[in-house]
């Protein structure tokens, strides 16, 4: 094999391009993270019928209204991360097509909520809570962090929430003022 016909194979395999999202979910780093969040819905769901239940009981008034509120957002956070982790294995298993993930994948929100660490009265509530919240954050952060990386590369395939706020904003001065805008824009 001469060089040259040697650097262009390897360029030709170059360029392929590897989807991460693919590769993750077929990783064994995938069914880790998705055994660790199943695993934490249960955690949580068996602490909040059970000891958070009777722990919330002898709260003080506004703690009490503060713990149903946490509880609630920690029950909200973790169905979203579910939901997310669940439509990831259905892809990886061939339950369902690409298509059908991105389409389920974008009524999953995994917003970035504020951390109630520093809410007053956070400190009052029991440990337990507290340590299942910061548990369903740090997997958030990582199913995050996965999820934009998941994402397709090409600008237009990205949701709205991805996308580079200025092309956007001049899209939509494109639509309401015509095309010269770009133009106006560059120049």
């Amino acid at each position: 094999m001469s060089n040259g016909s040697h650097v262009e194979s390897l360029l030709d395999r170059a360029a392929v391009t590897v989807s991460f999202g693919e590769r993750f979910q077929a990783s064994e780093q995938f069914d880790r993270v998705f055994s660790q969040g199943m695993g934490l819905v249960e955690r949580a769901a068996a602490y909040l019928d059970g000891e958070g239940r009777r722990e919330s009981k002898g709260l003080p008034g506004p703690v009490t209204v503060l713990y149903a509120t946490e509880s609630m957002r920690l029950t909200t956070r973790l169905l979203e991360l579910a939901s997310w982790l669940l439509i990831r294995r259905a892809l990886k298993e061939g339950e369902i097509t690409a298509e059908e993930a991105e389409t389920k994948r974008a009524r999953v929100k995994l917003q970035t909520l504020g951390r109630p660490n520093h809410t007053r009265g956070f400190d009052d509530l029991p440990q337990g809570l507290r340590d299942l919240i910061e548990a369903s954050f740090t997997l958030h952060d990582r199913i995050v962090q996965l999820d934009r990386a998941m994402l397709p590369a090409a600008d237009d395939a990205r949701p709205a929430e991805h996308a580079n706020p200025v092309a956007t904003q001049i899209s939509a001065l494109e639509k309401a003022f015509g095309s010269g805008i770009r133009r106006a824009a560059a120049g």
